[in-house]
């Protein structure tokens, strides 16, 4: 046995994870090359060396689940490719302005045929809120309804919709709440998508960055954008908010987040699912919104959304022959790596999702908080 093999297998061994074991979250290796790989290029060269069939698990998922659960990760690598991604969120700004459409261009406008197929009716690209709901667009839709409850969204009110996807939210807030809605995006495919969606609604879908942004507005929400933000923009993403929102007007931020404050990405997502990425803690956002902002309601619904990374990826696997003339088999293995290894994170309570609502002085009588 190579002394590779051996330290990759005393890793496992407390997760109770085997190599070439017979249950769904063992490893089957297939090129014995996976071993030096793994130690030397850690979650990139796990991600590189499955995409391109080094190795499988039945259920990806449920093995990533115990990987972080037991906090299974290789020594320190020494690689350069680690260290210049780590350098680079350490001393650079990856989330500047001349960098913000970047991530449209490389993960939001890979083809409206995928994101239909996976995320279904409602087009969200966010965590789904499953508590009384029976499927994927019924949670979907629960999730709109709890946000615009939150925001206590009225007839008339003006929303900014920061980071709006498709126009899944501004469509249901002009519907069903008859509200003014202006949605910004940094991905070309989802303002045309949102401009379909909104057709004749008092929606306005715009190609911009949330630096850019002016006027004045009642309601200001971000669902899932705020991942896109990084560390060195938090100050003054909260500050955008604060001087574009009302007095007495409320902001609702839905982030994904981590437990712990972190000052990187993982390299694997950077560079092949969503670069230039990064996942707040909650003591980053608090800092960040000091003195501008009075918390009123913090929710966390993290555990909702292994639920729906699974839902999203049996609509993406159901749908896959439809897709794979367009996309190809490696970004099969890519696109499922992503979609369960996320799953495993949520199970294991790794990654968290909140909803934070702020005003800019305090709800007069206190904020009373949907639920």
């Amino acid at each position: 046995m190579s002394d590779a093999k051996a330290t990759v297998q005393a890793l496992l061994r407390p997760a109770d994870i085997e190599i070439d074991g017979g249950r769904p979250w063992d490893i089957q290796v297939h090129n014995e090359g996976f071993y030096p790989r793994v130690l030397r290029y850690g979650s990139l060269g796990l991600g590189e060396s499955y995409m391109e069939g080094w190795w499988d698990a039945g259920q990806l998922d449920e093995l990533f689940y115990r990987l972080l659960c037991f906090d299974v990760r290789p020594p320190l690598s020494l690689s350069w490719r680690i260290l210049s991604h780590n350098v680079m969120y350490l001393l650079f700004n990856p989330q500047r302005r001349s960098k913000a459409f970047e991530i449209g261009e490389r993960h939001y406008d890979r083809g409206d045929d995928l994101y239909r197929a996976m995320l279904g009716h409602t087009m969200v690209y966010s965590c789904a809120y499953w508590q009384e709901a029976g499927g994927l667009d019924a949670a979907q839709e629960a999730k709109l309804r709890l946000v615009c409850r939150k925001l206590g969204l009225k007839p008339g009110m003006r929303l900014l919709d920061i980071g709006c996807g498709w126009g899944s939210l501004a469509q249901y807030a002009a519907e069903h709440y008859e509200s003014e809605v202006v949605g910004i995006t940094v991905s070309r495919n989802q303002v045309e998508e949102g401009l379909r969606r909104c057709q004749g609604l008092p929606v306005e879908i715009r190609l911009q960055d949330y630096r850019s942004v002016e006027g004045t507005f009642d309601r200001v929400v971000s669902i899932g954008m705020f991942e896109h933000v990084g560390r060195k923009n938090y100050r003054g993403f909260m500050e955008t908010v604060e001087r574009v929102l009302r007095d007495d007007g409320l902001f609702l931020l839905h982030t994904i987040g981590l437990a712990y404050t972190g000052w990187t990405t993982d390299p694997w997502i950077a560079k092949y699912i969503f670069p230039n990425s990064m996942l707040p803690s909650l003591a980053q956002i608090t800092r960040a919104s000091e003195g501008l902002f009075v918390i009123e309601d913090i929710q966390n619904i993290g555990a909702h959304y292994d639920k729906t990374l699974m839902a999203w990826f049996h609509n993406f696997d159901r749908h896959w022959e439809d897709l794979r003339p367009q996309y190809g088999d490696t970004f099969y293995r890519m696109w499922k790596y992503y979609l369960l290894a996320c799953a495993g994170a949520f199970r294991a309570r790794r990654n968290q999702v909140w909803q934070i609502v702020f005003s800019k002085r305090g709800v007069p009588g206190g904020y009373v908080p949907a639920r």
